[in-house]
Protein backbone atom coordinates (compact mmCIF):
# COMPACT_ATOMS: atom_id res chain seq x y z
CA UNK A 1 0.00 0.00 0.00
CA UNK A 2 1.21 3.29 -0.79
CA UNK A 3 0.42 6.81 0.90
CA UNK A 4 1.10 9.93 -1.46
CA UNK A 5 2.29 13.65 0.02
CA UNK A 6 4.79 12.41 2.32
CA UNK A 7 7.47 14.33 4.45
CA UNK A 8 9.42 13.70 7.11
CA UNK A 9 9.96 15.42 10.60
CA UNK A 10 11.02 15.07 14.41
CA UNK A 11 8.35 13.68 17.23
CA UNK A 12 8.55 16.07 19.94
CA UNK A 13 5.31 14.66 22.40
CA UNK A 14 2.47 13.26 22.25
CA UNK A 15 -0.33 15.24 24.38
CA UNK A 16 -2.97 12.76 23.99
CA UNK A 17 -3.36 9.93 21.91
CA UNK A 18 -5.14 11.58 19.14
CA UNK A 19 -2.52 14.22 18.59
CA UNK A 20 1.21 14.60 18.52
CA UNK A 21 3.48 17.47 18.18
CA UNK A 22 6.76 17.49 15.58
CA UNK A 23 8.98 19.86 14.16
CA UNK A 24 8.58 20.37 10.71
CA UNK A 25 11.10 22.88 8.60
CA UNK A 26 11.70 24.60 11.99
CA UNK A 27 7.99 24.81 13.14
CA UNK A 28 5.93 23.26 15.56
CA UNK A 29 2.86 21.09 13.74
CA UNK A 30 -0.17 19.50 15.16
CA UNK A 31 -0.40 16.09 14.08
CA UNK A 32 -3.19 13.58 13.66
CA UNK A 33 -1.63 10.08 15.09
CA UNK A 34 -3.23 7.30 13.28
CA UNK A 35 -2.96 4.40 15.75
CA UNK A 36 -4.29 5.35 19.72
CA UNK A 37 -2.61 2.48 21.03
CA UNK A 38 0.25 3.13 23.90
CA UNK A 39 3.56 3.18 21.05
CA UNK A 40 5.61 4.86 24.02
CA UNK A 41 8.77 2.65 22.44
CA UNK A 42 8.15 4.49 19.64
CA UNK A 43 7.03 7.76 20.20
CA UNK A 44 9.88 8.96 21.66
CA UNK A 45 11.01 12.64 21.81
CA UNK A 46 14.27 13.04 18.89
CA UNK A 47 12.81 10.00 16.50
CA UNK A 48 12.04 10.66 13.20
CA UNK A 49 8.43 10.50 11.38
CA UNK A 50 6.88 10.39 8.34
CA UNK A 51 4.06 12.55 7.68
CA UNK A 52 1.40 12.62 5.22
CA UNK A 53 -0.74 15.23 4.28
CA UNK A 54 -3.92 15.13 4.47
CA UNK A 55 -6.31 15.91 1.44
CA UNK A 56 -9.40 17.35 3.21
CA UNK A 57 -8.89 21.11 3.97
CA UNK A 58 -11.89 20.90 6.59
CA UNK A 59 -10.09 19.10 8.71
CA UNK A 60 -8.38 20.38 12.34
CA UNK A 61 -4.73 19.07 11.70
CA UNK A 62 -2.99 19.06 8.06
CA UNK A 63 -0.49 16.25 8.71
CA UNK A 64 -1.02 12.06 10.11
CA UNK A 65 1.63 10.67 11.50
CA UNK A 66 2.14 6.93 9.93
CA UNK A 67 5.31 6.21 10.85
CA UNK A 68 8.70 6.23 12.72
CA UNK A 69 12.22 5.54 12.28
CA UNK A 70 13.36 3.61 15.75
CA UNK A 71 16.49 2.96 15.96
CA UNK A 72 17.45 2.94 12.47
CA UNK A 73 14.55 1.29 11.59
CA UNK A 74 11.14 2.20 9.88
CA UNK A 75 8.12 0.89 11.95
CA UNK A 76 4.77 2.00 10.57
CA UNK A 77 2.46 2.44 13.04
CA UNK A 78 -0.86 3.28 11.07
CA UNK A 79 -3.22 1.38 12.58
CA UNK A 80 -5.29 1.03 9.30
CA UNK A 81 -2.65 -0.05 7.25
CA UNK A 82 -2.24 -3.77 7.87
CA UNK A 83 -5.89 -4.52 6.70
CA UNK A 84 -4.98 -2.46 3.22
CA UNK A 85 -1.38 -4.15 2.75
CA UNK A 86 -3.48 -7.66 3.75
CA UNK A 87 -5.95 -7.37 1.28
CA UNK A 88 -3.75 -6.32 -1.66
CA UNK A 89 -1.19 -9.21 -0.94
CA UNK A 90 -3.89 -11.69 -0.85
CA UNK A 91 -5.45 -9.75 -4.33
CA UNK A 92 -1.73 -10.55 -5.54
CA UNK A 93 -1.64 -14.23 -4.52
CA UNK A 94 0.43 -13.84 -1.73
CA UNK A 95 -1.37 -16.89 0.12
CA UNK A 96 -3.68 -18.31 -1.29
CA UNK A 97 -3.20 -19.99 -4.63
CA UNK A 98 -6.03 -19.87 -6.55
CA UNK A 99 -7.95 -17.06 -7.70
CA UNK A 100 -10.34 -15.52 -4.48
CA UNK A 101 -12.94 -12.58 -4.25
CA UNK A 102 -11.92 -10.28 -0.88
CA UNK A 103 -14.43 -8.79 1.42
CA UNK A 104 -13.92 -6.50 3.56
CA UNK A 105 -15.35 -6.27 7.30
CA UNK A 106 -17.83 -9.31 7.07
CA UNK A 107 -19.59 -10.79 10.13
CA UNK A 108 -19.70 -13.32 11.72
CA UNK A 109 -22.09 -14.08 15.13
CA UNK A 110 -21.15 -11.48 17.29
CA UNK A 111 -17.85 -10.21 15.40
CA UNK A 112 -17.14 -8.54 12.21
CA UNK A 113 -14.01 -10.11 10.89
CA UNK A 114 -11.73 -7.91 8.68
CA UNK A 115 -11.59 -9.68 5.94
CA UNK A 116 -13.75 -12.85 4.17
CA UNK A 117 -12.07 -15.22 1.38
CA UNK A 118 -14.37 -16.78 -1.41
CA UNK A 119 -13.31 -19.06 -3.74
CA UNK A 120 -14.45 -22.70 -5.76
CA UNK A 121 -12.34 -24.52 -2.99
CA UNK A 122 -12.87 -21.96 -0.19
CA UNK A 123 -14.23 -20.37 2.61
CA UNK A 124 -12.16 -18.27 4.79
CA UNK A 125 -12.42 -15.81 7.47
CA UNK A 126 -9.08 -13.31 8.46
CA UNK A 127 -8.66 -11.49 11.06
CA UNK A 128 -5.71 -9.05 10.58
CA UNK A 129 -3.59 -7.78 13.83
CA UNK A 130 -0.92 -5.09 13.58
CA UNK A 131 1.92 -5.55 15.53
CA UNK A 132 4.04 -2.40 16.19
CA UNK A 133 5.86 -3.58 19.43
CA UNK A 134 9.44 -4.90 19.22
CA UNK A 135 12.18 -5.23 21.81
CA UNK A 136 15.67 -7.01 20.45
CA UNK A 137 14.13 -8.20 17.17
CA UNK A 138 11.68 -9.96 19.34
CA UNK A 139 8.10 -8.39 18.08
CA UNK A 140 4.73 -8.85 20.38
CA UNK A 141 0.84 -8.37 20.59
CA UNK A 142 -1.13 -6.75 21.96
CA UNK A 143 0.44 -3.64 23.50
CA UNK A 144 -2.23 -3.18 25.93
CA UNK A 145 -4.55 -5.47 27.02
CA UNK A 146 -7.54 -6.25 24.74
CA UNK A 147 -10.99 -7.91 25.15
CA UNK A 148 -11.44 -7.01 21.87
CA UNK A 149 -9.14 -9.54 20.17
CA UNK A 150 -9.56 -11.70 22.97
CA UNK A 151 -13.35 -11.90 21.32
CA UNK A 152 -12.43 -11.93 17.94
CA UNK A 153 -10.18 -14.97 18.26
CA UNK A 154 -13.09 -17.36 20.23
CA UNK A 155 -15.20 -16.06 17.52
CA UNK A 156 -12.20 -17.65 14.40
CA UNK A 157 -12.76 -21.38 16.72
CA UNK A 158 -16.29 -20.73 16.38
CA UNK A 159 -16.73 -20.26 12.76
CA UNK A 160 -13.99 -22.83 12.01
CA UNK A 161 -15.78 -25.54 13.87
CA UNK A 162 -18.79 -24.61 11.59
CA UNK A 163 -16.76 -25.27 8.30
CA UNK A 164 -15.18 -22.55 7.70
CA UNK A 165 -11.49 -22.09 7.36
CA UNK A 166 -10.11 -19.46 9.78
CA UNK A 167 -7.06 -17.59 10.49
CA UNK A 168 -5.77 -14.79 12.42
CA UNK A 169 -3.06 -12.47 10.62
CA UNK A 170 -0.24 -10.55 12.50
CA UNK A 171 0.82 -7.93 10.32
CA UNK A 172 4.55 -7.29 11.61
CA UNK A 173 4.39 -3.59 10.42
CA UNK A 174 8.14 -3.35 10.23
CA UNK A 175 11.03 -5.99 8.87
CA UNK A 176 13.58 -8.18 9.89
CA UNK A 177 12.45 -9.49 13.44
CA UNK A 178 13.54 -12.70 15.14
CA UNK A 179 10.15 -14.02 15.89
CA UNK A 180 6.50 -12.89 17.43
CA UNK A 181 5.16 -13.92 20.70
CA UNK A 182 1.82 -12.83 22.77
CA UNK A 183 2.74 -10.50 25.02
CA UNK A 184 2.57 -12.73 28.12
CA UNK A 185 3.55 -9.77 30.76
CA UNK A 186 0.95 -7.31 29.12
CA UNK A 187 -1.89 -9.90 28.56
CA UNK A 188 -1.00 -13.44 29.73
CA UNK A 189 -5.50 -14.24 28.79
CA UNK A 190 -4.44 -12.82 24.85
CA UNK A 191 -1.41 -15.48 24.59
CA UNK A 192 -3.83 -18.45 26.03
CA UNK A 193 -6.43 -17.91 23.65
CA UNK A 194 -4.10 -18.17 21.12
CA UNK A 195 -3.09 -21.57 22.23
CA UNK A 196 -6.52 -22.31 22.35
CA UNK A 197 -7.27 -21.35 18.60
CA UNK A 198 -4.03 -23.09 17.35
CA UNK A 199 -5.17 -26.21 19.04
CA UNK A 200 -8.80 -26.01 17.77
CA UNK A 201 -7.00 -25.38 14.12
CA UNK A 202 -7.49 -22.10 13.47
CA UNK A 203 -3.86 -20.97 11.52
CA UNK A 204 -1.99 -18.56 12.72
CA UNK A 205 -0.17 -16.70 9.97
CA UNK A 206 2.78 -13.86 10.95
CA UNK A 207 4.16 -11.65 8.25
CA UNK A 208 6.84 -8.99 7.99
CA UNK A 209 6.34 -5.54 6.26
CA UNK A 210 9.07 -3.25 4.05
CA UNK A 211 8.63 0.01 5.42
CA UNK A 212 9.31 2.75 3.16
CA UNK A 213 8.88 6.62 3.16
CA UNK A 214 5.46 6.15 1.41
CA UNK A 215 4.73 2.38 1.14
CA UNK A 216 4.09 -0.76 3.05
CA UNK A 217 4.03 -4.38 1.60
CA UNK A 218 3.75 -7.81 3.32
CA UNK A 219 6.86 -9.86 2.67
CA UNK A 220 8.39 -12.90 4.57
CA UNK A 221 6.54 -15.29 7.09
CA UNK A 222 7.78 -15.00 10.81
CA UNK A 223 7.88 -17.70 13.08
CA UNK A 224 5.58 -17.29 15.84
CA UNK A 225 6.21 -18.58 19.17
CA UNK A 226 3.60 -19.64 21.88
CA UNK A 227 5.49 -20.58 24.66
CA UNK A 228 5.53 -18.71 28.34
CA UNK A 229 8.41 -16.34 28.16
CA UNK A 230 10.76 -16.81 31.11
CA UNK A 231 10.16 -14.82 34.02
CA UNK A 232 6.86 -13.64 33.18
Amino acid sequence: MNYSHTVKARFLDRPNRFVAHVELDGQTETVHVKNTGRCRELLVPGYEVILEEGQNPARKTRYDLISVCKEGRWINMDSQAPNKAAEEWLLKGGFFPEDISVYRERKYGNSRFDLYIESPVRKAFIEVKGVTLEEDNIVRFPDAPTERGIKHVRELIRCMKDGYEAYLLLVIQMKDVRYFQPNWKTHPEFGMVLREAAEAGVKLLAYDCLVGENFMEICDPVSIDLEVSDGE
